[in-house]
């Protein structure tokens, strides 16, 4: 049960892992006296383990955006008010596709999606994106993030070590389809709507959702009557959730939400 006077953070993972990759963020927002929840993905509520030996799986190779958007609403509603939303890389996108809907109290994004729309800020994203879900030599409807990507690109800046450690204890099998929604009618936003207290997060070594994104991103929906924010983190990468130091970044997150709750 959640108390009616506590506030409820719902953490929004990301594409590829499994949301245990939460768990001492999950741990410092309660230290704060949140109520926190980080629920796994549509179809994903098993262990790394167990989703590994399933895949190829038709039941997660189903997944949109369309679902993740429906199952994550259907969440947010049965609590009693409205939570504040933190969402990580594709959950930074169900964030402000949910705030969009006004299910939310405030929102933070980290290392973001993009909504859809081609710009030239986007071409690395979209190439990337595109070159995991249509090759066509492939009849599998799941994939898995390769150690390679992960170590090259995802989780830079860090030990071998470090790395293969966090590979191994959190990537999971992905939809395909859930990659391409991204390009589909329900990645889109009206930035001239007005929304709730909203904060952009990038991450300068961050090389799938690099900086001049996110910024981009932050200056499409800020607006007179809306509160929204941006801050650059120097010396960390994609999946700063696992970096050395994170609690840098959730301390100011934590601030942020005292100063516009």
């Amino acid at each position: 049960m959640y108390l009616s006077n506590t506030k409820t953070i719902v953490f929004i993972s990301g594409a590829f892992v499994s949301h245990f990759y939460w768990e001492a963020w999950l741990a410092f927002f309660e230290n704060k006296g949140y109520k926190v929840v980080a629920p796994p993905w549509l179809h994903k509520n098993d262990s790394v383990e167990n989703l590994k030996k399933q895949n190829p799986c038709a039941k997660i190779g189903s997944i949109t955006l369309f679902d993740l958007l429906c199952y994550y609403t259907e969440i947010i509603e049965k609590l009693p008010t409205k939570p504040i939303l933190m969402g990580h890389s594709y959950g930074g996108l169900l964030v402000q596709l949910l705030l969009q809907k006004d299910l939310a109290e405030a929102g933070i994004c980290i290392n973001s999606f993009p909504p859809k729309g081609f710009t030239t800020s986007k071409f690395s994203f979209y190439k990337t994106i595109l070159g995991y879900t249509w090759n066509v030599f492939s009849y599998k409807k799941t994939l898995i993030l390769s150690y390679k990507d992960w170590q090259n690109s995802f989780f830079i800046n860090v030990s071998a070590e470090e790395q293969k450690k966090e590979y191994e204890k959190l990537i999971i099998p992905e939809s395909k389809k859930a990659l391409r929604s991204l390009f589909s009618k329900n990645a889109q936003i009206n930035f001239k709507k007005k929304h709730v207290p909203l904060f952009f997060i990038s991450c300068s070594e961050d090389e799938i959702i690099p900086p001049k994104l996110v910024l981009c991103n932050f200056k499409k929906h800020r607006n007179v009557h809306s509160i929204t924010c941006y801050r650059e983190f120097k010396n960390k990468n994609h999946f700063v959730i696992l970096q050395p130091e994170w609690e840098e970044v959730a301390e100011c997150i934590s601030k942020w939400i005292e100063k516009v709750s």
